[in-house]
């Protein structure tokens, strides 16, 4: 699977998946063979954390 270019794209797209269809990051990067390292450090990188509670990447 591709992921989106853009940052922002990807973080809304990321959060979407998560929110519509997995309980986690890790099974939603396993089940999509997605690299989480590096999906983790894009949205780092635009001030955002995974929160394992919410399910989603918030604003630090």
């Amino acid at each position: 699977m591709d992921l989106p270019q853009d940052d922002f794209i990807l973080l809304s797209y990321i959060n979407t998946k998560l929110r519509d269809g997995y309980g986690s990051l890790a099974a939603l990067c396993e089940d999509s063979d997605l690299p989480c390292e590096s999906i983790v450090s894009r949205l780092g990188n635009l001030g955002y954390v995974y929160d394992e509670n919410l399910n989603a990447f918030v604003r630090r």
